[in-house]
């Protein structure tokens, strides 16, 4: 949520327009964007081990997950917002937090559930990737009991529960959405 704030009001004519500021948090976000899971679970055990004092398991598959879904989610929501909003709200006073919390947040809620479910459902996939580091879950009996044991019917049941499990989240993250907008 910070980092999303943060990206919107210091671009080129944000409220706090800083793009020294803007360029380093946009070069980080877009550098976590472009690793394929995998290997920014791998890349980042360091710090993993860092914060949760090991890098195998169900906590430190945790850390890369935050990580790899974090930026997706508010940035393009509150770039969606009417700029006409933002400068009514100026004209009439309103603080810079005022602006961000009464106006950009509370407009950009449907766009948020929208990215939010989006999001849901990458964690999805990269929980089942964690499964391949000893995060256990659906990732970890695919691997396990499918695919290493030749076992295609538990490795195609899982595929069917993960398609299950995406086409629920769509659907309640798309009722969400009509109903909030």
């Amino acid at each position: 949520f910070i980092f999303g704030v943060i990206l919107v009001v210091t671009e080129k004519g944000g409220l706090c327009e800083n793009i020294v500021v803007n360029r380093i948090l946009d070069f980080l976000v877009n550098t976590i964007r472009s690793f394929p899971f995998i290997i920014l679970l791998i890349s980042i055990i360091p710090f993993t081990r860092l914060i949760v004092g090991t890098s195998i398991g169900e906590t430190a598959a945790l850390v890369p997950l935050t990580v790899a879904c974090s930026p997706f989610i508010f940035q393009n929501s509150f770039k969606e917002v009417d700029p006409a909003l933002v400068e009514a709200a100026q004209s009439f006073g309103a603080s810079k937090v005022q602006i961000i919390v009464k106006v950009m947040l509370k407009e950009s809620v449907p766009s948020i559930i929208s990215g939010l479910c989006l999001a849901i459902i990458n964690l999805l996939g990269c929980t089942a990737m964690a499964g391949a580091v000893g995060a256990g879950g659906l990732g970890a009996t695919a691997l396990t009991y499918g695919y290493q044991n030749f076992n295609q019917e538990i490795m195609y049941s899982i595929c069917v529960i993960l398609i299950i499990l995406v086409a629920i989240i769509q659907y309640f993250g798309d009722w969400i959405y009509k109903k909030l907008k």
